[in-house]
């Protein structure tokens, strides 16, 4: 008899819960690893650059891809010396800082799998308030590393060494900053208590979201363009232009609240 079927009046199984239990028979291990939190962040985080790595390529002999960069008029898109610059640091500081103190942190948390699959609304519900959380949450961090001096100096400003960001230097930051980026994605995870397939869907988006926002594209299908309330690669690209105002890392609403939002300035041709 199928373990899944119903009689009339039974509550139907998630539709998530075929996945969910081939993922946990076959990769139990897997997702219960020390390093699995600092290993998909960075491998998440170079896979979804290499679009953008393609572009910069593309771009350096088609006008066409030229046309979609918001400082079109500054100068060929980074070189591959650049990109490779900025893959060694973040490298580097991963090996070195980031997977030792998530590991640590993966040991204090005991994660468990619990064996029921999340709704998919239970899903959308958790994802959505992660990213209200964090966003809230790093607003106030990115506000207060920008106010005081002595935090900018020490961990914030080598991040904004990109006055014209490019996707892998996302990224690119001082060990205490990216390390503190990644464990307020964990907590926000855990404080919202989500689901395993909640939290693994909220960190793939919110690293392609934190890779959007630093592309220096204003492509024609990017988030903002789509979605209401959302700043999008120019919104962050005139921060780290200007290096004040636009502090929320996706959304607007808590930089018009402040009064620290900033109309982005678009060089690029718009289609």
């Amino acid at each position: 008899m199928n373990p899944h079927s119903t009689v009339p009046g039974e509550a139907q199984p998630p539709l998530l819960q075929g996945l969910w239990e081939y993922v946990r028979a076959g990769q139990q291990e897997v997702l219960l690893s020390l390093y699995l939190p600092a290993t998909c962040a960075f491998l998440t985080h170079i896979l979804l650059c290499a679009p953008f790595f393609t572009l910069d390529v593309i771009g350096s002999f088609c006008q066409r891809v030229r046309s979609w960069r918001i400082a079109a008029g500054s100068g060929p898109p980074p070189s591959l010396h650049r990109w490779f610059d900025c893959f060694r640091r973040v490298l580097y500081k991963y090996v070195t800082i980031v997977l030792p103190a998530t590991a640590l942190l993966q040991t204090i948390r005991s994660p468990k799998l619990p064996e029921q699959a999340p709704s998919c609304w239970q899903v959308f519900v958790e994802v959505v308030a992660c990213f209200l959380l964090f966003d809230m949450i790093y607003f106030m961090w990115h506000y207060s590393v920008h106010r005081v001096s002595w935090l900018y100096h020490s961990i914030h400003q080598l991040h904004h060494q990109h006055r014209i960001p490019f996707a892998l230097a996302a990224q690119d930051a001082s060990s205490a900053e990216l390390l503190s980026l990644l464990l307020l994605a964990l907590c926000c995870t855990w404080v919202v208590g989500c689901h395993p397939l909640s939290e693994g869907t909220f960190h793939l988006l919110n690293s392609w979201m934190a890779v959007e926002d630093h592309c220096g594209y204003n492509l024609p299908w990017a988030l903002h363009r789509l979605l209401p309330g959302m700043g999008g690669a120019p919104f962050h690209q005139t921060h780290h232009t200007l290096r004040s105002g636009n502090y929320a890392p996706y959304f607007t609403h808590w930089d018009h609240l402040f009064g620290t939002y900033r109309e982005p300035v678009l060089h690029s041709h718009q289609e």
